[in-house]
């Protein structure tokens, strides 16, 4: 058997070893036993992976995307410093999230960008001198919703004009984790958690991890996921590989995933957030660390521009519990696009636009959304109950600008 041969066997071995052992965790959805599951890691299927290639990737994707790409191009700093470990860059660029958008300003599809080391930046196999190889070409990698794949990358061709960018589909290549849960820490610095944050492919401390990372020219390793802390750590890593740090019985479907995401108000992708219809600063992108008011002009800038500075957002994503007139949660009852009702004014308050058993997230008046669990109800399901949470990272004036419009 060749090695690859070799190497698919064993993987395919772990995987089932993997799935077996946490099938019983991922069929239950309450929260509490996430939460005490620990840090756990995803594979997450639903995110496909393309990647840019060529001297105009910058040009191109800043006058694009919602956020500003140029600290891809820039000298690396000694904030993204790493701990000296063979195969793993001796500096990092941190990854970005991002949005294209409409020329209206709608929604249409979200990227988290990452920059490869270049082999001149990362240690060889022995730890004390930089690798080979200084002269690839400049290029970004970004998982992307999977769904939408093929949608997204003709618009992008569309833009792209004459620019010289190469934009290639990589996803049979590379898959996109995130490692997430109770006992992930939430720290401000990469140096804080080096374990996590600049472990890869090649580190020592993972004989696995460094025996595959000598086949290659990249070293591939975990992030703190760009948009919050209490969501975890993010990476792209090649196909038909366990990530370091996913212990064996700690992987576990994505849908506890997405658990995770509702319980922290977070909407993902353009199943979630709606293609062409949704507005950015409603699906709190902003607070999300996904959009720059600085860098200058991009597609749909106007309309979030505008909105931001007139300062008022009536509508935001929120959390959402769904229970019965008891007060016990109610399963697998509300489907996205249900309709909430304000029950005291029988006027619709919002709409559900993720559910997953008793849990989802909903678009909704702000002035509706915290009132109670008696307040809310889904149209045509007055015995299904909604309450709305506030997440724990939203700024303070969210809610305060909201008051002071209602009292204006």
């Amino acid at each position: 058997m060749n090695r690859v041969a070799f190497a698919k066997s064993i993987y395919g071995r772990f995987r089932a070893i993997h799935h077996s052992a946490f099938k019983q965790f991922a069929d239950h959805r309450q929260t509490q036993q996430l939460l005490d599951a620990g840090p756990v890691a995803s594979l997450l299927k639903s995110r496909g992976v393309i990647r840019f290639r060529g001297p105009d990737t910058l040009k191109f994707l800043q006058g694009l995307l919602t956020n500003d790409v140029r600290s891809f191009g820039e000298p690396l700093g000694e904030k993204t410093a790493n701990v000296p470990t063979p195969n793993v860059p001796a500096a990092t660029v941190p990854p970005l999230y991002a949005a294209l958008l409409t020329p209206q300003g709608r929604f249409l599809y979200d990227f988290f960008l990452y920059k490869p080391p270049k082999p001149h930046t990362k240690l060889d196999d022995t730890g004390s001198a930089p690798a080979s190889n200084p002269h690839d070409p400049f290029h970004l990698f970004a998982d992307v919703d999977a769904s939408a794949l093929d949608e997204l990358l003709n618009t992008l061709k569309k833009y792209r004009l004459r620019s010289k960018v190469e934009i290639d589909d990589v996803t049979e290549d590379f898959s996109c984790w995130q490692r997430y849960g109770t006992g992930v820490p939430e720290k401000s610095s990469n140096e804080e958690e080096p374990e996590a944050a600049s472990l890869g492919w090649g580190a020592g401390v993972d004989n696995v991890a460094a025996s595959s990372s000598r086949a290659s020219n990249i070293g591939w390793q975990w992030f703190k996921d760009p948009r919050l802390a209490c969501l975890g750590f993010r990476g792209i890593f090649p196909s038909n590989t366990i990530p370091p740090l996913v212990e064996v019985d700690k992987e576990t479907d994505e849908q506890n995933y997405l658990l995770w995401r509702i319980e922290q108000g977070v909407a993902e992708g353009s199943s979630e957030i709606p293609k062409g219809e949704a507005v950015p600063l409603e699906y709190n992108l902003a607070g999300l660390n996904a959009i720059s008011f600085d860098k200058g002009c991009y597609v749909g800038q106007e309309l979030v521009a505008r909105t931001h500075h007139r300062g008022v957002i009536r509508k935001r994503v929120v959390p959402l519990k769904f229970i019965d007139g008891d007060g016990k949660e109610v399963e697998n009852k509300v489907i996205p696009g249900s309709d909430v009702i304000n029950t005291a004014s029988s006027k619709k308050a919002g709409t559900v636009t993720t559910a997953l058993g008793c849990r989802g997230l909903g678009l909704l008046r702000l002035d509706d959304a915290f009132k109670g669990s008696n307040t809310l109800s889904i149209q045509g399901q007055e015995d299904v109950k909604v309450v709305a949470s506030k997440p724990d990272w939203w700024p303070s004036e969210w809610l305060q600008d909201q008051q002071q419009t209602a009292f204006a």
